[in-house]
Formats: structure tokens, sequence, C-alpha cells
């Protein structure tokens, strides 16, 4: 970032927040609130995971448009653009709610919020990195976390439970959920139209394009990205990383309503709301700022082990949750917090790993490939969680899900990382 830009762009405190709660609204809209939505309309497990890990395919393939995000236009334009489409879509879920062909009505609108979130995903982290300096970089990414976890806790947490609550009032599960959407989409309205005024304007933040050959430009980034020597572990770490995570959060939510004969905790919708969405997410977050700030003073490679451990350990919580079926309320929320906060502090080393992949000329691009990769290691094991659970059972399940953690423990002992990496420097060591 230039010295002009250091003048001249307000601080990263009034744009960071509210540009990662955009960013975390469809996300979890697509990916939780759908599932949720779609338990409560009695939809089986194995049709719920299938259908709804399919979502993530957006996120996979974004690399594929990311160079022309690079190419064309600003992205800030990108950001603004694509959140006022995301409230369109968020409108259209409330009005296909009471078709009779709603499931299909739905998912093809989740299709189409995905394709945009994907984008604006592109956008709004090749902003973030333009716009701070390294040691900033490192420093905010508990912030953007906590922010795009608030943005779960409004769209997991809160709007669960006024899903609850609207449905135990009026007994009518569409119409609950309708209003959950409008909600959502007058939200995001405001957000976009918030952004438009006041995101700043980094001099950087310019289409990237070779001089003529546009298909080379193209080409070009995605060949420098796959030319690493270092691939094959990158691609390993970055599939394996949240294997066990991307089973456990499909079934999650599903567990909690579930009935006891069933295996569940038979949880009401508004409660799980509050335990998972709510108490989850600010444990998560919390974990995130810690996390962040811990990789700002000692780096990413001092942290690496010590996250990777405590985003993986804590999932041994679903398996007593599973096993003794609690009935407590504050003992399943105790549970369900200590594995979120593990995981939101195990978290910043991911995100801190996928920036230091990135890091050279198309920063924007290779993060979108870093983080389309960080998606398929979602979708695919999230398609057959489903499926999964029903043979083995939430117990097994869940003990499933701890043996998929060591995998990733495997990789990462061949893992390379500068040490001075992601640690805030001095004003001596940044002249």
């Amino acid at each position: 970032m230039s010295r002009e830009d250091k003048a001249q762009t307000p601080s990263p405190w009034t744009w960071i927040p509210t540009l990662y709660f955009a960013q975390g609204i469809p996300y979890v809209v697509v990916m939780t609130l759908s599932v949720i939505m779609y338990k409560n309309l009695n939809l089986s497990n194995t049709e719920i995971a299938l259908y709804t890990s399919w979502l993530y395919l957006p996120w996979v393939v974004k690399p594929l448009w990311s160079p022309l995000v690079d190419m064309f236009r600003t992205k800030r334009f990108w950001i603004v653009l694509l959140q006022f489409a995301v409230g369109v879509a968020l409108a259209f879920v409330a009005f296909t709610l009471p078709t009779p062909f709603f499931f299909q009505a739905t998912l093809a609108v989740f299709w189409l919020m995905a394709f945009a979130s994907a984008t604006h995903d592109i956008a709004a982290d090749g902003f973030y990195m333009l716009g701070l300096e390294q040691h900033q970089q490192a420093a905010f990414v508990g912030v953007r976390t906590v922010f795009w976890r608030i943005a779960n806790i409004a769209g997991q947490g809160l709007l669960v439970v006024l899903a609850g609550l609207l449905t135990e009032q009026t007994g009518n599960v569409i119409l609950a959920w309708q209003i959950v959407f409008i909600v959502l989409a007058l939200m995001f309205a405001l957000i976009g139209a918030y952004h438009f005024f006041m995101l700043p304007k980094p001099s950087a933040d310019q289409a990237v394009r070779i001089e003529g050959d546009l298909v080379g430009d193209f080409v070009s980034t995605f060949v420098a990205f796959f030319k690493r020597a270092d691939i094959w572990l990158v691609l390993s770490f970055l599939l394996t990383y949240r294997l066990a995570e991307a089973q456990l959060v499909k079934l999650g939510s599903p567990f909690l309503l579930d009935k006891v004969n069933a295996g569940g905790l038979a949880l009401s919708t508004a409660q799980v709301g509050w335990v998972y969405g709510t108490v989850g997410v600010l444990a998560l977050t919390l974990g995130g700022i810690a996390g962040g700030y811990a990789i700002s003073r000692k780096g990413l490679k001092f942290w690496l082990w010590p996250m990777l451990l405590a985003i993986h350990v804590p999932n041994i919580a679903y398996v007593f949750l599973a096993a003794l079926q609690p009935t407590s309320l504050p003992v399943i929320a105790s549970a369900i917090a200590i594995e979120q906060l593990g995981y939101g502090f195990g978290f910043a080393a991911y995100l801190l790993f996928m920036i230091m992949v990135a890091d050279g000329p198309h920063k924007t691009a290779h993060y979108a490939l870093c983080t389309g990769f960080m998606a398929l290691g979602m979708m695919l094991p999230g398609m057959v969680s489903g499926w999964i659970q029903t043979q083995l059972g939430y117990t097994n399940f869940f003990i499933w899900v701890c043996i998929c953690t060591l995998p990733s423990m495997l990789i990462a002992i061949f893992v390379k990382i500068d040490p001075a990496f992601g640690k805030k420097q001095s004003k001596v060591d940044s002249t």
C-alpha cells in the first residue's frame, strides 16, 4: 500500500467488519440455514447432506472465473454489484417457498446465490489483500473472522431463533421461513448501499492485464499457481485440513434437531438457534480473535501445530453428546462451545496458510484457487456424510469424524513455512 493510500484510506475498522459480515451472510444461508430449513420441511438427512453439499460447487470452481475479476473493473465495483444481486436472490427464496415445487425452486435460487457469493468472495478477499500491509493482514485475520462469524450468529443463530418462534406462534413453517428470508433481503440491500458510499478506493484496486492477450493472461494465472514446486503438498493440506469438519458441519444441526429415538438431542428450532447459532458461534468468534492475534505475535510457523490440534481434538465433544444424549441445555451448549472455540482458533492458521500460498502478482486469483480447493475439501466429504451417518448412527459417525482428523496431521509434518510469515514487524524491521 502506497504512502498516499495510507494518508487517504480510512481505518480498516470502517470497512473490514461490514465487508466480511456481508461475505458471511450468503455463505451461512446456503450452507447452514438451508440445512435447518429443509430439516424443518421434513427432508431426510441423506437428501439434505447430498443436495446442500452440491451448493459448495460455486466455491470450488470459482477459480475458473477469478482472473476475470482481476481483469475487469475494480474489486470495489464487483463487491457492491454482487451484494445487491445476493439481496435479490434472498428475496426470490421467500417468493418460491410456498410453491408446490419449492425444493427445486429454492435449490435453483440457492445455486444462483452461491455463484454470486463465490464471486463476491473473490473480490472481497482481493480487496483485503490490496488494502492492507502484510502484518495488518495477519492482525486483521481475527477481525475478519469475527465479523464473518457475527454473520453466522445473525444467520444461523438469531434468524433460526426467529424462524422457530414464528413457527410456534403461527403454526406455519413456510410463512416463518418466508419472513426470515425477507428480513435477510432487506438487510443485504442496506449493506450494499452502505458499501456503495463507504468502501475506500485504494490506488492498487485496478484491473490487472498484460497488454493484448486476454486468453494468455487467463491461462498464465493458473499456470503460475500449479508450477509451484510444492503444489502437491499445498493441495493435500488444503483438502485435508477440514476433512473432519466437512462432515461434522452437515450433520451438526440435524443431530441437535433429531428425536431421541433417532439418536439426536430433540432440541427445538429456536433452541438450536441459541445453542449452535449463537453460543457456539460466539465461542468460535472468540477463538478466531485469539488465533489472529496469536499469529501476528509469533507467526504462522510457531502456531501451526497448536492450531491444528485445537481445530481437531474438540470434535470429541460430539461423541460425548451422541453417546450420553444429555437433556440439559447448558451441558449441550458448553460442549458445542468448546468444539467451536477450538475450531475458531485453529481456522486462523488455515486462512494465513492460504494468504501465504497466494502471495505474489496474482493474489486475488491465487487466493481464489486456494479457497476453491478448500471448498472442494468441504463439498466431497459433505456429500456422503448423510449416508455415512445413516449407516453408522450418530455416535459411531462422530467417532468416524475424529478419525478423519488424522490425514491433515500427517501432511502438516511436511509443510514448510517461513518463521517470519504473519508476524507483525517492528517499525525498525519494516523500514
